[in-house]
This record gives structure tokens, sequence and C-alpha cells, in this order.
């Protein structure tokens, strides 16, 4: 955001450009012309956009050519150099002395954007116009050319528009004058802006598509004969910029490049800022992480109108229909992106069909997983998909909330939380893995059992949209560096292996390591229960130590089965997590758990994300 304005005047005396401030000023020409002026300023409320401008007068001869960098080139914003429409010398010092001088003195990655100003144009009865345009396309950072008349007032305020116009809309970023073309970093940013409007992704923006964006970049829609006569300008001018009576992208593009090439670099401006943009055609910091204040010990989930967006993001790329994203169509999602967020790991942690695709289930469960760990992330990557322009919200922070301490939820007997993190333990082949790829409705093989996966589907409406309440985070059996972020969790899993003898011990020293005085609830899981059971080399059983420990009895689960998973297990999880401040008494009868599971049952069991906390090197 430009806060104000500075204009540089600079050339020799006797140019006028002194009496073109004055004449600005006072709207006439002075009858006494001052050697210089001091800097003055014009208030925002008279300005074209509304800045406040800073007009500074530089001589020539009163200030050395040394300290124009030091002094005056590096805070301005904008130089218009000032020369004698009648005076053929004053013109070939542009060229010969002042551009080389500028040049020079300032940083080749920052140019300042220039103005000529042909002064004194009462002077003569022909332009300068025919010598000026060589040198504007010899020199790109030249924005315009204006010619006016201190004395008959003759382009005195557009001058100062101009001058205003190339630093918040200039040319240089967008448009190569050699080239006669837009350049490349503006063709890319406005090709994500057409894909991010093409809201049923059809390639074509059609006339209710133009209408919403139309009106979110300009705040009105288009009448439909200047719909017609858009659309009618890119068929006379460009084979393919309109199909099925809908602009395509190169319509797009065109269109643009006629509004820069005419001088309205305006209008593309306002489409890339409204977008996010910034000035040198990268996605804005603040529009990417908008302010989103998470305290200790609080998550940060996803609400409503999020997962709304996402599943229509889900439905616009899911071509063939089939609740799944094949690796074409997710490039295609994920096309807006500057890189590819979700590597082939992601399937390994969230549901996906018999061909190894994303499900639609898998697909929401990851963006409640990346919300969860990490809402910065999640941030970033709603702002590449334009939630906050598509949902008409002020930012992406606008789709996540805040749950509030979980101190607060025990103390009140009840959480305000949708989505539970559960974190996995267990020793070294104890049954982990199996046990969270049954999460996902995986048998041994690795085989989605699709029976599993429909019953899900079915329960998927209940939940109304919204991914899956719990997440499994495995837990690497190094636990003596464990942090406090690898501790913090709803719920906590303690996986053994009935059929090793030294498994469960492990378990038991997690728990009276990390939980004994803890609040969070645990489950103890007697895992490969299709294998013989054999005595545990600890000095009580399992489902003693549960007893004494005031935790559930042991569970037993395996997944070495060709029928689907079963889920009671998660179920009961889910319901630890849901009612921390349930007794481990309470959480033993049978009782509570047929009541507490119609609670539960709304919060289907589909697309659970599993994620493998890993633990940083020492």
């Amino acid at each position: 955001q430009l806060w104000a304005l500075r204009i540089f005047l600079i050339f020799h005396p006797k140019v006028g450009k002194t009496s073109l401030i004055m004449s600005l000023v006072s709207e006439e020409f002075p009858d006494v012309v001052p050697y210089r002026v001091e800097e003055i300023t014009i208030p925002a409320d008279v300005t074209p956009e509304k800045v406040p401008t800073h007009i500074v007068d530089y001589s020539g001869t009163e200030q050395p050519h040394r300290e124009c960098r030091w002094f005056l080139l590096v805070p301005a914003n904008v130089i218009c150099i000032v020369y004698a429409v009648n005076s053929k010398t004053s013109i070939e010092k542009v060229t010969s002395h002042w551009i080389p001088l500028i040049t020079e003195n300032t940083d080749k990655d920052s140019r300042v954007p220039l103005i000529l100003v042909g002064n004194k144009s009462d002077l003569v009865e022909h332009s300068s116009m025919e010598t000026i345009l060589p040198i504007m396309n010899q020199h790109s950072e030249i924005e315009t050319c204006v010619e006016c008349s201190a004395r008959n007032l003759k382009n005195i305020s557009e001058l100062f528009y101009y001058a205003q116009k190339a630093v918040l809309h200039p040319t240089g970023p967008l448009y190569c004058p050699e080239k006669k073309d837009m350049k490349p970093l503006c063709v890319k940013a406005l090709t994500r802006i057409f894909k991010v409007s093409d809201l049923d992704n059809d390639g074509i923006l059609n006339d209710n598509e133009l209408n919403f964006f139309q009106r979110i970049c300009f705040n009105t829609p288009l009448e439909p004969h200047a719909l017609e006569d858009v659309k009618n300008v890119v068929r006379k001018n460009t084979m393919d910029g309109v199909l099925n009576n809908g602009l395509t992208l190169k319509g797009f593009l065109f269109l643009h490049t006629l509004f820069i090439q005419r001088g309205r670099h305006e209008t593309t401006w306002t489409v890339l800022r409204r977008f996010g943009y910034d000035d040198d055609l990268e996605l804005n910091q603040d529009y990417l992480f908008p302010g989103l204040k998470v305290p200790p010990d609080c998550s940060t989930e996803l609400n409503h109108n999020a997962y709304l967006f996402l599943q229509s993001v889900f439905d616009k790329h899911d071509k063939d229909r089939d609740c799944a994203l094949s690796p074409e169509e997710l490039q295609d999602l994920f096309d807006v992106f500057p890189y590819m967020p979700w590597g082939a790991d992601v399937n390994n942690t969230v549901c996906t069909n018999d061909q190894g695709w994303i499900t639609y289930q898998g697909y929401l469960s990851q963006w409640t997983l990346t919300t969860y760990l990490d809402v910065q992330r999640c941030l970033e990557y709603l702002g590449y998909l334009g939630y906050s322009i598509i949902a008409e919200q002020e930012s992406q922070a606008a789709g996540f909330t805040v749950t509030r301490d979980r101190k607060i939820d025990l103390q009140k007997k009840q959480t305000q939380r949708n989505v539970f993190r559960c974190n996995v333990f267990g020793d070294v082949a104890s049954g982990k893995s199996g046990f969270l790829q049954a999460f996902l409705g995986r048998n041994l093989t690795g085989r989605m059992v699709l029976g599993f996966l429909s019953e899900f589907e079915e329960m998927f409406h209940v939940n109304d949209g919204a991914s899956s309440p719990l997440q499994l985070h495995e837990v690497f059996p190094d636990f003596d560096y464990l942090t406090d972020a690898d501790l913090a969790c709803d719920v906590v899993c303690l996986v053994y292996d009935v059929s090793n003898p030294y498994s469960f011990e492990y378990c038991t020293k997690v728990f009276k390591e990390y939980f004994t005085d803890s609040r969070t609830p645990c489950m103890m899981i007697a895992a490969k229960s299709d294998l013989p059971e054999v005595k545990q080399a600890y000095g009580c059983s399992p489902l003693e130590f549960c007893r004494r420990n005031k935790m559930p009895p042991p569970q037993t689960f395996t997944c070495n089965i060709a029928a689907e998973p079963s889920r009671d297990i998660y179920t009961k999880l889910t319901t630890m997590a849901m009612y921390p401040h349930v007794s481990q008494e309470d959480l033993k009868s049978s009782t509570f758990w047929l009541k507490a599971s119609v609670g539960a049952s709304v919060f289907a069991v589909l697309g659970f994300a599993v994620y493998r906390v890993l633990l940083k090197s020492r």
C-alpha cells in the first residue's frame, strides 16, 4: 500500500518546471516565477488516487548532480524529466544527460518510473512526440510522455495524474513494449486468476462467472449489452477467444493486453490486487498469511463455510464424477499453486480408492489434518485457491475456528471441538501400522475394503460435509525425546503385540512416564489378536494394569482378516476424546458406551487422517 507519493521534477532552469508546479497549485499561471519552490504537498482528497502527493523541485545548477543519489533520487517514487518542446537542446539532454544520470544512481532491480514532460506547448504549432517516441521505445522505464503548457494550464492536472498512475499502476511489471505483449509473470498471475474464477472448471468464463468476476473486482456487474460488446471485441481480434458464448483464457489475456495497450493499466492492476498480488506480481504475504491468533493448548478447525468452499473445489475438478481425484485431476486442482503441496505420502495417510486415488473423504480429511497441524500452511493453501475472493470473505482467517483451551473444556465438562487428536504409542513391530491403516478401511494387505468405505459414505451426510473428528498420530518408539508438542493430544492409544511377551512393557513405561498424572484419557490396544496370546513379561497382566490405573480393559484388535476392519475401537477413542471429563470407571461401563456411541456416530468415521509424528533428530 502506498501511503504517500513523492514526485521529483528535474531539468536545467528555464524549461518551465517551476511554473508547472505553481500552475498546478494556484490553477493559474504565476506573474512572477520563483527560481525554485520548496517541496509542496497536495492533500489526498484532491488527487485522483486519493494519495497525498509530495512534489520536489530540483535545480540542476543549485544542487550538484552527485547529491541526486543521496538526497533526492532514493526517496522519489516517480521522476518527471521536464523539457521545452521549443528547445531541441533540452530534448537532446533527456537521453544524453538525465536518463544516464538517473540510471547510474538507481538500483537496476528497483528502477524509478520516468515521465517525460514537454512544457511550453503553447509556443509551438507542432508536437515533439515524433522525436520523443523513439526515446520511449528505447527506454522501458519511461511510462509516458505528456505535452503541456503552464501558461494556459493545458494538461497540467493530467501530468500529475499520470505521475500518480506511473507509481500506482506501473506498466513495467505488466508489459514489454519491444514485444508488444504482456510479460510472463503477468500472464502467469492472470492465468491463475482465470482458473480461480472459472467456477465450473470448463475452461470458459460464462456470463454468470464474468458478472461475478466483475462484481468482486469492480463492485458492479456488467450490463448485458456491455457484456456482449466485450465478447464481440474479443471475437473480432482473436481466434478462439470466445467459445460457447463464454470467454476463454486466450480471450481473457487478450482483453488485459488491450487494456494495457490503451493506457488502462489501472484495470489490470485492480484485478491483480484484488486477487492478492503486489507490485512485483507476487502474492502478497498479508494476503497469504492473514493474522490468526492461536493461544497455547488451543487448536484450529475449518468452519462450515470453508468446508463448503473446499467441496466446491473438489467438485469442479472431479470431472469424471467418481468421488475421487485421479493424479491428473489432482494436478489440475493444484495448478493455481506455485508448487505441488501434497506429495505421494498423502495416499498413505487418508482414504483412497482401489486405484490409490484420494477420495472425497480423504481429500477433506487431509485439509482437516493440515488445519490442525499447521494452520499457517492451510491459510496459504486457501489463499492460492482464492477462498477469500470466491467466498467473499475479508481473508482466509474467516474460514477457521480457534477452539478454547482444553483445561476450560475439562472444567466445564463439555467440549466445543469437532476435531480430536489421538497419539498412538507402541514398540517396534507392535502392530501400530496395521492399526493405523485399518483406520482408513484397509486390511493387512493394504486393500481398501469397499463395504467399509460405502458405510462411511452413508454416514458422511450426517456430518454435514465436515471431515472426520479423529486423527491418529503415530509417535516413534524413542519416547525419551518427546516434546510438549508430541504429547499434546485429546486421547492416547497404547498398542502392544499379544504374541510378543516383551511388547506390553513398553506401553507401561510410556504411561508411567507421561500419563499417570495426566487427565488425558488412555486406552490399551491388544493388537494382533488373531495370533496365540502369550503371557507378558511384566509384573501384572495387561487387564490388571488397566484396572489399577483406572483404564478401560485392553481392546483386542486385528487387521489380518479378509472382512472389513472393525471401527468399534475408533468410535470409543473418539468418544473418550469427546468426553475427557468422564471418569475411567464410567468408561468401563457398557451403559456409558451405549449412550455415548449415539453421539459419537454423528462424527462419521470416514477418511480419518493418519499422521506419523517424526521426532526431531537428536
